[in-house]
């Protein structure tokens, strides 16, 4: 099950894709203005973002460059935004796909579908180690949890690569000393 991040505000679209996103088996969070999805997105950990380009208090734009700067998640502008200019600035910002309203349902569930799973096979071969929303970026040198960055210094930093670069190997055992004396 693959989790998505919707930001649209739409009613009736949203319910709409709702529907269609749960029939696939997609977990989905909702957003509707870009105040609720930056609060959202600080929480979760999703697989890909559904972007609208025009909100009441901004922009999926604005959303998609604070996004880029942490994270190569794959981002669909879903919009009614259909100028030529607006497509290749969504695209040239990071977007991986755009497709302009009104579009037949089965078009972004099948081209999400492509996303997904070109993004699965990325993240199998990156690199870039994760586990539980921590995101280790080694060419940067960065962590991340859940999108935000982890201020570390160097040798918290390596401790943090080596335990998740190898928490198959490490195990950490405890055991009681020997010793039964308070002074020990």
């Amino acid at each position: 099950m693959s989790k998505l991040f919707l930001l649209e505000d739409d009613l009736c679209l949203l319910n709409g894709l709702s529907f269609a996103f749960q029939k696939a088996d997609h977990d989905l969070d909702i957003a509707r203005t870009l105040q609720e999805a930056e609060t959202l997105w600080q929480e979760g950990k999703y697989d890909l973002l559904v972007l609208d380009v025009s909100l009441p208090d901004g922009s999926g734009f604005e959303f998609c460059k604070k996004v880029r700067l942490i994270s190569q998640i794959p981002i669909m502008f879903l919009t009614a935004s259909d100028a030529e200019t607006s497509i290749i600035m969504g695209l040239d910002m990071g977007g991986d796909d755009y497709i302009t309203k009104p579009f037949k349902l089965a078009v972004p569930m099948s081209r999400i579908n492509a996303l997904l799973c070109r993004s699965r096979h990325f993240q199998k071969s990156s690199g870039e180690p994760c586990s539980d929303g921590i995101v280790l970026q080694l060419l940067e040198g960065r962590a991340y949890k859940n999108g935000t960055p982890i201020d570390l210094t160097a040798a918290e930093y390596k401790l943090l690569r080596l335990f998740m670069e190898q928490g198959d190997r490490i195990r950490i055992q405890w055991q009681q000393s020997p010793c039964q004396s308070p002074d020990c």
